[in-house]
């Protein structure tokens, strides 16, 4: 039978365990601790763990641990993870790296949710893209998370000119915001685009779409040609490669060349990310095309591509198509005309509103 006085004393545990619940708090493996210095040995380093006794970390942490520990004077303050409540000797076994991850990854995670973006220093660069350190975490940046300004200009099969390219931005700094971070899977991606696109959205402000700004080309691509402002160099936009011209372009080199100065309008502007044209600049050759060309008509014309469906021919201001049926078969048709070579087609139809022009070789 319990006595009063035992009833008061575990009411006022109980009211101690609600006002300090940490006071009361029980170790668990996984938890981060702060510990004391109070001892630091070759093989072992022994931390003040207060009312959860002594911790210990042994030789094998310390390898990995060593810049973290090598200045530290008794009394200092370290932070661990416990690894194991008790071990033969009556030790808290602790680990220090284990924390160090641990916080660093809470920092990430932190960094992810703020969405502000942040220096890192760029340590590698593979195919895939580059690779960085943040605070003792692999962090990557894929090429295709790459600002305008970085990304590989390269119209080429040859991987080896993207690495060189990539490779020539390692030991650099770049702003990067983290758009994912997964401590169970050790997953931390960076992106510098979405950080510079932070800026370029303010940047932005100062256009509009309609407007005709003048430029310079500052790099190309299989996929277009970047335009950077000739009046704020900081502002880059993208011509694609289908607002290169009136016609299919197989190579934007063929339109434009690096540094060319060039006039182009505004097309659209969206998430800080300019859109650029150069065709909306140039007389639309379509206009009045069936009257100039009508059927019958014939003119000279350079074989500039083909594929499965036939073979698309320059002629004058225009591209038109000659079909594979024609020929009866691909090889027939490539053993009667030859990428580049110049021929005489007759126009079967014109079509403006659909942007086409049939044709017929003549033999």
């Amino acid at each position: 039978m319990q006595t009063n006085g035992t009833k008061n004393s575990i009411s006022r545990l109980a009211e101690l365990v609600k006002e300090e619940p940490a006071a009361f708090g029980v170790l668990k493996v996984g938890d981060l601790v702060e510990g004391t210095l109070l001892e630091r040995g070759a093989r072992r380093i022994l931390l003040d763990l207060g009312r959860h006794g002594v911790g210990v970390v042994y030789q094998g942490e310390l390898m990995g641990a060593r810049s973290a520990v090598k200045n530290l004077e008794p009394g200092a303050a370290l932070h661990a993870k416990v690894v194991a409540l008790d071990n033969e000797e009556g030790y808290v076994e602790l680990s220090i790296a284990e924390a160090g991850r641990q916080k660093a990854w809470a920092a990430a995670v932190e960094l992810k949710d703020k969405g502000e973006p942040f220096p890192v220093k760029v340590t590698g660069a593979n195919k895939g893209g580059l690779t960085a350190d943040l605070e003792g975490l692999p962090a990557f940046i894929p090429v295709s998370q790459l600002a305008p300004e970085h990304y590989p200009r390269v119209i080429s099969e040859d991987k080896s000119e993207i690495g060189k390219m990539l490779q020539a931005i390692v030991g650099t700094e770049l702003s990067v915001k983290i758009i994912d971070a997964n401590p169970r899977t050790g997953k931390l991606i960076l992106s510098e685009r979405e950080a510079a696109e932070v800026s370029m959205r303010e940047l932005v402000k100062n256009y509009g779409e309609g407007q005709v700004i003048e430029g310079i080309v500052s790099g190309i691509a299989d996929f277009g040609v970047f335009v950077r402002f000739a009046d704020n160099p900081s502002v880059e936009g993208l011509i694609h490669v289908s607002e290169l011209d009136h016609r299919m372009v197989e190579n934007p080199k063929e339109v434009v060349k690096l540094d060319e100065a060039v006039k182009v309008k505004i097309a659209e502007i969206k998430d800080g990310k300019i859109s650029l044209s150069l065709k909306a600049l140039k007389d639309d050759p379509w206009v009045g095309a069936a009257e100039r060309y009508p059927t019958g008509t014939e003119v000279n014309g350079l074989v500039y591509a083909m594929n499965p469906f036939g073979a698309l021919i320059n002629f004058a201001d225009l591209q038109g198509q000659i079909h594979v049926t024609e020929f009866g078969s691909i090889e027939e048709m490539k053993k009667q005309l030859v990428m580049g070579k110049s021929y005489v087609f007759a126009v079967q139809e014109v079509k403006p509103a659909e942007r086409r022009a049939l044709l017929k070789l003549k033999k």
